[in-house]
């Protein structure tokens, strides 16, 4: 008996680990792609298209997680509305305001703080203590949001502008170093959440961990590299901070307070499944 259960979490951790078998030389031959040809990303397309394909799935998932709920259609309508008619909005100042240059040095106010930090002050107190949110995260699997964060290998990018000079390397290379592995170790993660066990719940815990501290180190090396107060180095070449320029500077403008947010939802949830119910 005791050799099967042996085999079996040998079957189970091999099987968590499978998808960086391809996924891992996908994000290599990306990383090479966008270094050998950078107006691929200066282009802004990978951001917007990686951003959208998230926005749709937050849409599916959210929906799927109210239909499994005992709420009314009429509150399933309501409650999908409320979320996603703000997120949109969100999104969509948030790109407008990169492309039209608000984020850029010199403005007479500075809008790259207000932008990473409003959407956590209004966003974090009522994701986390929403009755009808709790409701919908019980009722959708854990994996979901564990899985979403795959999209985070695209922030390599910032790991590539730091090899090529273009942006300095104390905020590219661990800012990019840091969601390349929050992006690689999404889906491993997400398939040790499946599995129910202890360990997959710490796994993802110690995931959502990780993910968040890369944000806090991310938005610290863009601080204190930036124009304004908190800057305590100046680089050589200029931090996205420094320029405000599309589409790099809709990473902190938007990618980091929503990853930040999808972080704090996934920790709420895997609380929740743990604490002993009535």
């Amino acid at each position: 008996m005791t050799v099967s259960v042996v085999h079996a979490d040998t079957g189970s951790t091999r099987q968590e680990w499978r998808p960086l078998l391809w996924l891992a030389p996908l994000t290599a031959l990306w990383i090479v792609l966008i270094y050998w040809q950078p107006i691929i990303q200066t282009s802004g397309v990978p951001t917007t298209l990686h951003q959208l394909t998230v926005h749709g799935f937050v849409a599916l998932g959210l929906w799927l997680g109210l239909e499994r709920t005992d709420l009314t259609p009429d509150q399933r309508c309501t409650s999908w509305l409320a979320v996603m008619i703000p997120y949109t909005l969100w999104f969509a100042v948030a790109w407008s305001a990169a492309i039209h240059g608000a984020f850029r040095t010199g403005t007479s106010l500075p809008l790259l703080p207000v932008a990473i930090w409003l959407p956590l002050i209004i966003g974090v107190p009522l994701l986390l203590l929403s009755k009808r949110i709790g409701e919908v995260l019980d009722a959708m699997p854990a994996t979901w949001l564990v899985a979403l964060q795959l999209y985070r290998v695209f922030g390599c990018w910032a790991l590539v502008a730091g090899l090529r000079g273009v942006l300095t390397g104390l905020l590219g290379w661990p800012a990019g170093i840091g969601d390349l592995l929050t992006g690689l170790f999404a889906l491993p993660v997400a398939i040790a959440v499946a599995t129910g066990t202890a360990q997959g719940r710490r796994a993802a815990i110690m995931w959502n961990m990780f993910g968040l501290a890369d944000f806090v180190v991310a938005i610290t090396m863009g601080a204190i590299t930036s124009p304004g107060p908190f800057q305590l180095i100046v680089p050589d070449v200029p931090s996205i901070g420094a320029t405000g320029a599309y589409p790099d500077v809709l990473t902190p403008a938007f990618v980091v307070p929503c990853g930040a947010l999808l972080h704090a939802l996934s920790l709420r949830q895997l609380y929740r499944r743990a604490k002993p119910r009535a």
